[in-house]
């Protein structure tokens, strides 16, 4: 396989280089020719449906259609309609019969997100779909044949709903042929940027910038310090934001939680004597009166510290990028002042 694996989508691609992501890639390849169902695993943001499309063209069914339904949007009561169809008058409002997405994708794969959201209802029609091929449009009795691959994707635990019987065993057999963990973004450190850099093109194109954006090394050290919980959509979304921000090719800043408010906000009783024309005693600025120059920056250092560690709930790489430091400037600052800051030194 090429040092960077990238394949098509209807929403995007997929890059990375990282030996984590280059494994999985292999993985996937050899199981997506295997007429078989297949279960994707991984937290939100990893790209399940790009793994999905993956897995379809891939296979010898690539020149059939890929059908995708979302689990999760639609209530209990819709989920068996919008997946096996129905005929007319089979309940108020079905004016006429409807296809369901299994037979939309006849002859070729129809990715389920999110399945664990299913009922057992329609966990049960989707069973004799897998074991038989077949199945009956709500409110017919006759059987509608059809030849459909599976592929599940989730990020909770399947075989603890199984144990729980909120997920029906057999259908959990059937489905899981081949069981692929989707790495999450904080295995795959030598993509972060490179992810990064796509999106910052993509989206300074977008917004008909002729300079290519390029990162300073306090911005990739705060992208690649970073945690990344949402994964490549949270990345996404960090990257497309600051280039967005930014003046110029150059991108400096990064703002990883866009709702944290740059004004400081007034206690509810502060907020009542404010009303009663009572002064507020409390300043996001230390009182400096009788200080040195370097008495004063230094209490104003120690100030912003503990705020930003208060916004970002203690979490040091993030309060780092919020001052605009790098992680190891931050801790510098940390040490400088420990005997003030020593709840915070080890965190």
């Amino acid at each position: 396989m090429s040092k960077e694996s990238v394949f098509p989508s209807s929403r995007g691609e997929a890059l990375g280089q990282s030996e984590t992501f280059l494994n999985f890639q292999e993985v996937l390849s050899r199981v997506a020719p295997v007429d078989r169902p297949v279960l994707l695993i991984g937290e939100r943001g990893t790209g399940k449906e790009l793994a999905a499309s993956r897995l379809h063209f891939l296979s010898k069914r690539w020149q059939g259609p890929f059908i995708t339904l979302n689990c999760a949007t639609l209530s209990p009561s819709l989920i068996e309609s919008e997946l096996f169809g129905y005929e007319k008058g089979a309940f108020t409002g079905a004016e006429s019969r409807r296809t369901g997405r299994f037979e939309a994708a006849d002859g070729g794969t129809l990715f389920l997100d999110e399945i664990g959201s299913i009922p057992l209802e329609a966990q049960e029609k989707i069973l004799r779909v897998v074991e038989y091929g077949s199945f009956e449009r709500v409110g017919s009795s006759r059987p509608v044949e059809v030849d459909v691959r599976i592929v599940g994707a989730t990020n909770v635990d399947l075989a603890a709903m199984a144990e729980r019987k909120d997920f029906k065993r057999d259908l959990l057999d059937r489905l899981s042929f081949e069981v692929l963990f989707l790495p999450p973004l904080r295995y795959r450190e030598e993509d972060i940027m490179l992810l990064a850099s796509h999106f910052a093109t993509r989206m300074s194109f977008e917004l008909g910038r002729q300079e290519m954006p390029t990162f300073t090394e306090t911005a990739v050290r705060a992208l690649e310090n970073n945690v990344w919980k949402g994964n490549i959509r949270e990345l996404k979304n960090v990257v497309e934001r600051a280039v967005h921000r930014s003046e110029g090719g150059v991108i400096d800043k990064i703002v990883f939680d866009p709702f944290i408010s740059p004004y400081v906000i007034v206690p509810a009783a502060d907020e009542e004597n404010n009303k009663k024309g009572i002064s507020n005693t409390y300043s996001p600025i230390s009182n400096t009166a009788g200080l040195t120059l370097k008495e004063a920056v230094a209490e104003l250092e120690k100030e912003m510290l503990q705020q930003a560690l208060s916004i970002c709930r203690h979490n040091q790489k993030k309060a780092a990028a919020h001052l605009g430091l790098t992680y190891h400037q931050f801790r510098g600052k940390l040490r400088k002042y420990s005997n003030a800051l020593e709840n915070h030194v080890d965190g």
